[in-house]
């Protein structure tokens, strides 16, 4: 149960780094895996590309894809939505560290 509990919480935080990366470069999906695992997120492609999906079907992300050496790769850039959300998540988690902290 805990690790469920866990779960949820990391996965908002997931959101934010993805938009934090996405904001500063475009992203694909193998490369934010091993950028979350720098970090101590264990997370698979299974439970990644759902995430990017639905951040795109909301309006946070905007995919493009790309020939890279004869194959599709999908890249992700964070859209003007993504980045005002990403502003307000930041300023939230801002302050409730300084209050946990």
């Amino acid at each position: 149960m805990e690790d469920k509990v866990l779960r949820k919480l990391f996965l908002g935080f997931i959101h934010i780094h993805i938009l934090h990366h996405a904001q500063e470069h475009p992203v694909y999906g193998a490369w934010m895996i091993d950028e979350l695992k720098e970090h101590g997120y264990e997370i698979s492609s299974g439970t990644l590309y759902p995430i990017l999906h639905s951040m795109e079907s909301d309006g946070l992300l905007k995919k493009t894809d790309k020939n890279v050496e004869g194959k599709i790769r999908k890249y992700y850039t964070a859209t003007d939505k993504g980045k005002e959300i990403l502003i307000e998540a930041r300023k939230k988690a801002y302050e409730l560290f300084k209050e946990i902290k």
